[in-house]
């Protein structure tokens, strides 16, 4: 027992502590000189969205918010000079087109020359010298008309009163409604089709019924671009002067054919038409007009969002490895895929519903294009934009 105390024991714990010394300094000083594994670090890659040229039906159809308006009266002019020796009808009666409202009397310029009468006797028989006596005044008579079916609202003349011919005299109230509406640039552009007629849906009105005769006015001009029967040849003239064949960068993507309307931007014209005869409606109601301006069955067509312009001719961005430039239109381009950037192509268009559009030529179907337009910022999916393929230049 007293060997196992005074030998065994310590001997017993030296060994334990060896261990552990040992142990020790292979952490210390040989695990720790051991080059640890590399740890993989965040990788992120930003994908470009690219989409592919289908096949669909393009339907043009422009919604514009709207407001139903009575049509000013119409004035009452002279269309004569002279005295008011005549009133036919008094303010307040209903007027058809062409109801005499008033007669003026005109004194007709006499001929030259006298008529001469024989000179009298003192008994009062014929004889002598003829004397020179003035000729007799000759008047004609000139009935004014109304210029327009509807109530006689005012009619400012009096008997006797001198008027002059041009001179305003009165108003006849049409009792007619217009709806009208502003358009911006895009809208304006896509109605370029000439559409004939609208649907027009009253607020809290009649069923949605049909305007035959749509206008287009430009704001800039101010001249009529459209006559009844959906003309809309001149008025573009004014502010788009040889901008037909121009693009319209950017064009945002706004669905058509449906729901609200797609108003947003500064406003370039006034889209009106004047509401059927026999349709109730109240000036201030609002409504909607629905006009369709043609439509391409079973055309290759992208976003618009891929596309730089929207009118005749545009601009597309092929993916990597999808392609030559300006296929089918003989046009220059940059390759894609050449460097790792997008290759740009001139493509024509055609219609466009606000969401896509037709591409006429240029782009086959099944190619694959950049989503939106490089630059261009994107609506990022419940967040906020992104920038897009940002890091290309817009030349290609």
């Amino acid at each position: 027992m007293r060997i196992f105390r005074r030998i065994v024991m310590p001997v017993a714990w030296l060994l334990v502590f060896a261990v552990v010394a040992v142990a020790l300094v292979k952490i210390a000083f040989v695990d720790g000189l051991t080059p640890e594994p590399g740890q993989a670090g965040p990788d992120a890659k930003v994908a470009i969205p690219v989409v592919q040229a289908t096949r669909a039906t393009v339907t043009n159809t422009v919604q514009i918010k709207a407001t139903v308006q009575d049509d000013s009266a119409v004035g009452v002019r002279s269309t004569a000079a002279g005295k008011v020796t005549h009133i036919f009808l008094e303010p307040g009666v209903k007027v058809g087109l062409g109801d005499p409202l008033y007669q003026i009397q005109t004194e007709v310029p006499a001929e030259p020359g006298s008529v001469e009468e024989p000179a009298l006797t003192a008994a009062g028989q014929p004889g002598g010298q003829p004397a020179s006596q003035p000729a007799k005044p000759v008047y004609a008579y000139t009935d004014v008309p109304a210029p327009a079916s509807g109530t006689l609202e005012t009619l400012t003349v009096l008997i006797n009163q001198q008027v002059s011919v041009g001179e305003a005299t009165g108003t006849v109230n049409p009792g007619t409604f217009t709806v009208s509406g502003p358009v911006d640039a895009s809208q304006q552009y896509r109605l370029l089709g000439k559409p004939g007629s609208a649907q027009i849906s009253v607020v809290g009105g009649p069923a949605p019924f049909q305007c035959p005769s749509v206008v287009l006015k430009n704001n800039a001009s101010n001249d009529t671009a459209g006559s009844p029967g959906g003309s809309l040849s001149g008025g573009l003239s004014g502010g788009l002067s040889g901008g037909v064949g121009r693009s319209v960068p950017y064009a945002a993507a706004i669905p058509g054919g449906g729901g609200a309307p797609e108003q947003g931007g500064t406003p370039t014209g006034t889209l009106s038409c004047a509401i059927p005869s026999g349709v109730q409606v109240f000036a201030g109601l609002g409504a909607t007009m629905t006009v369709t301006a043609g439509q391409s069955k079973d055309v290759v067509t992208v976003p618009l969002t891929s596309v730089k312009g929207s009118v005749k001719e545009g601009l597309v961005w092929l993916a990597a490895g999808s392609g030559t430039p300006d296929a089918g239109t003989g046009k220059s381009g940059t390759a894609a895929g050449d460097g790792g950037r997008p290759g740009q192509r001139t493509v024509q268009l055609g219609l466009n519903d606000g969401s896509v559009v037709e591409v006429v030529s240029g782009l086959a179907e099944g190619e694959q294009i950049l989503e939106f337009v490089p630059g261009a910022e994107a609506p990022g999916p419940g967040g906020p934009d992104f920038a897009g393929p940002g890091s290309y230049p817009a030349g290609g």
